[in-house]
This record gives structure tokens, C-alpha cells and sequence, in this order.
């Protein structure tokens, strides 16, 4: 393993992601133009399955490191593991800052901002809008300020890009005392949705200003429309449960069902929360697996059945959507299973022909840059997603801010 070469007037910046199973890190290198390279990245995946494990791959993406461990291995041993091995390429004194992914801002937060001891009391306070997500990205922004007390560290919010929904578009029929303290809809993937219109907009600007649907379908997932690039309806709303049928989250469900369950199945809070998380979604309904790969291998009929459902529901949400724009003009696959599965791309698009999406099925199954017919009223495209690069942009462009305050 050999160590990144550091150049005093270079900064360097750091990204972790600390997601509900995982703690996933990047490191990036600014050039004498501005832009960030990426140097390094990886991860710990499998946090609290039976067999966690670590991975890193270099600037080519070649694998340079892999470690494992056992259940019993603690969170904060996990993560003095990850520390310690991105010291090994770059001493954070050399760092500029180290960016967060932060799932919710609530009603306090809507741009990237410096973290601050007022800023970490008020995010701790929002703890129970994201209970899987906060405390364990909390406990990193702890680690790192423990280990290194003058570290810039920044949080970037996954609410923000949906700031500029309507207001209408944010409301619940719920009374006005209930709105008034913070209930309403928030909309996450935030940033991703942020990094792949800003892509779109340098391959055709078109599509990127018209009416835009982008469909980050991964483990975790939604879809966002947006008119001229910006916002205007997120399928996710209070929490990241709502909306598409997940890897292990319910989506979009009947709050009748929720009283059934406390009124008649004796369920307390503690076990609705594992199963509308954890137990839910494509793992519930399969019975199998949460992996689109593993279903798709399957010749059980849970599985087929898991899929369609999945499906059904992106198709459903574009539906949706495309009301909210007033019509469809491009539509985008992102994320893990937007990014890799033609077969359900191909399913997704041959259920929307009526709203003008034409597939080009040998270009979706070479997995090209745009999917649609030359024909098509509505242009399909696939745009990898980049979080750790937004973050990271966020992270170099505040981070002077935070410098000029250091002694």
C-alpha cells in the first residue's frame, strides 16, 4: 500500500457516509484548476450482519486492501478501524475538512453547513426524525472531533435539493399545530439528485432544464421531479419509509395499518420501527433476500412477486410525478439498480409507454449513456450517482470559511 504523495499548497478533503449498515469513505485531492480527484475509496459494509467487512480500492479502482471481522465487533471498533487505515494514506492535519452525509436538516437546515457545537445540539435534537441514520453519522462527527479537535468538519443534508418543492407540496392533512412543529414532507436522496441533474445539465442541457424525473432506485430508494433543475416533488416525505417498495423498508403505507398492528398485534414502537426498516420491503415480501440480483436468480414465486411490486410502485410514483411537472420530458436511472439492472429498467419503461418513454433495448442492455429510441417524446437516460463528490464540493468550497476561523 503506498501513501499519497502530500503537496503543502494541496488540499485534501475526506468524505465518510455512515448509512444504516454501512460506513463508506472517499478521499479526494484538489488540483491546481479546482477540481477534486478522487484518490481513494471503500469501506466497511455489513455493519451489524455476522460477518462485516472492509474494502479499498485506489484511484483505478483496484483493490488495495480487505479485512473482516466477526458479529461481536463493536461499532466504535469499526469505526477506529476505518480512522486509522485513511491515516495511513493522508495525516488529517493535511486534511482541508471531512464531509457528512446528514439524512435530515428538518425545518433548521436546508444548505451544507459547518459543524459547530450549536449546530451538533440541534442536529441531536432531530434524532428522532431519522433514528436508524442520525445517531450513527452523529457518532462519527463525535470521533473524528474527539480525536482531532481543530478538524473542519461539514454536513451536507439529504433534504436540501427539495427545499425549493412548493409549499403545498410539503403539507400533510394533518391540524396546523402538527405543521408547525416540523411534520411535513422533506424528500431525501437529496444530494444525489443534486449531483445527477448537475450531470445531466453538462450532457444536454434540454433535458436537464425541461420537465425531469430521476429514479434513484437502490437499496434504499426514491424519485424526484424537477422543472428547470429544480425540485418540485420528492415520492419520499417525513421519513425515508415513504414511497417505493425497498430493499427492507415498507414504502408508502396505509397509517391504518399502524394503529392495526399497536391496537390488535400487540406491537409496541421499538418492534414497528424494526419492521417497517428492517424487515420490510423486497426481504419482506420475498421472503428471501433484499438484493434485486438474488430475487432475479430466484424461481421462487415470492420472488417474481417482490419484483413486480417494485416495479409497479416506480411506475405508479413516475405517474405521480409526472402530474407534478405538468408532463415528462426526460426520465433518468440512477443508483445501484438504476444504474445496473436493464431488466428493470426494460420493465419500468415498457409499463410508461403511454407517457412517451420509448427503450432502446440494445442500448439498455449495453447499459449506454442514453436508453431511449431516437423517436422517443421522452428522453431515458442512466447517470451513475456520485455522493461522495457532491459532498466533498461542498466540503472544499465551505471549508475556507472554516479555515479563516481557525488561529
Amino acid at each position: 500500500m503506498s501513501e499519497l504523495d502530500t503537496h503543502a499548497n494541496q488540499r485534501f478533503f475526506a468524505v465518510i457516509n455512515a448509512g444504516s449498515s454501512s460506513l463508506k469513505y472517499s478521499l479526494f485531492a484538489e488540483t491546481h484548476d479546482k477540481r477534486l480527484e478522487r484518490r481513494t475509496d471503500g469501506g466497511i459494509e455489513g455493519i451489524g450482519s455476522d460477518k462485516p467487512f472492509f474494502i479499498a480500492f485506489d484511484d483505478d479502482k483496484y483493490q488495495i486492501d480487505e479485512y473482516h471481522w466477526d458479529k461481536a465487533t463493536s461499532l466504535d471498533e469499526l469505526l477506529a478501524f476505518l480512522i486509522e487505515w485513511i491515516e495511513k494514506f493522508l495525516a488529517p492535519d493535511h486534511l482541508s475538512a471531512v464531509g457528512h452525509r446528514m439524512l435530515h436538516g428538518g425545518t433548521l437546515y436546508d444548505e451544507p453547513i459547518l459543524v459547530t457545537p450549536e449546530v451538533l445540539e440541534n442536529l441531536r435534537k432531530l434524532i428522532p426524525l431519522a433514528p436508524l441514520h442520525q445517531p450513527r453519522i452523529l457518532t462519527v462527527i463525535d470521533t473524528l472531533a474527539a480525536r482531532y479537535p481543530g478538524l473542519c468538519q461539514i454536513v451536507c443534508f439529504d433534504t436540501s435539493f427539495h427545499k425549493t418543492n412548493p409549499y403545498i407540496a410539503k403539507l400533510y392533512g394533518l391540524p396546523q399545530s402538527l405543521t408547525d412543529k416540523g411534520l411535513l414532507r422533506f424528500g431525501f436522496h437529496g444530494l444525489s439528485f443534486e449531483y445527477v441533474s448537475m450531470e445531466l445539465k453538462h450532457i444536454d442541457m434540454h433535458a436537464a432544464m425541461g420537465r425531469t424525473i430521476i429514479a434513484h432506485l437502490g437499496s434504499g430508494a426514491s424519485m424526484c421531479a424537477m422543472i428547470g433543475g429544480k425540485s418540485v416533488a420528492s415520492t419520499m416525505g417525513f421519513s425515508a419509509l415513504d414511497g417505493l417498495v425497498m430493499g427492507t423498508r415498507c414504502g408508502q403505507l396505509d397509517p391504518g395499518v399502524i394503529l392495526y398492528l399497536l391496537q390488535h398485534e400487540g406491537m409496541n414502537a421499538k418492534e414497528l420501527e424494526t419492521l417497517l426498516y428492517q424487515e420490510s420491503g423486497l426481504l419482506g415480501v420475498s421472503g428471501i433476500s433484499n438484493d434485486v440480483r438474488d430475487l432475479m436468480k430466484s424461481d421462487a414465486p415470492s420472488a417474481k412477486t417482490a419484483l413486480e411490486l417494485f416495479v409497479y410502485r416506480v411506475v405508479r410514483e413516475t405517474g405521480s410525478l409526472a402530474a407534478a411537472c405538468g408532463g415528462l420530458d426526460s426520465f433518468v436511472f440512477t443508483a445501484g439498480i438504476g444504474e445496473r439492472s436493464s431488466e428493470i429498467r426494460a420493465a419500468v419503461c415498457e409499463q410508461l409507454g403511454w407517457l412517451g418513454l420509448e427503450l432502446d433495448e440494445r442500448a439498455n442492455q449495453l447499459g449506454e449513456l442514453k436508453i431511449s429510441k431516437d423517436t422517443s417524446p421522452v428522453s431515458i437516460w442512466i447517470l451513475p450517482t456520485y455522493e461522495e463528490l457532491m459532498i466533498a464540493r461542498h466540503g472544499a468550497r465551505l471549508s475556507a470559511e472554516c479555515e479563516a476561523h481557525q488561529p
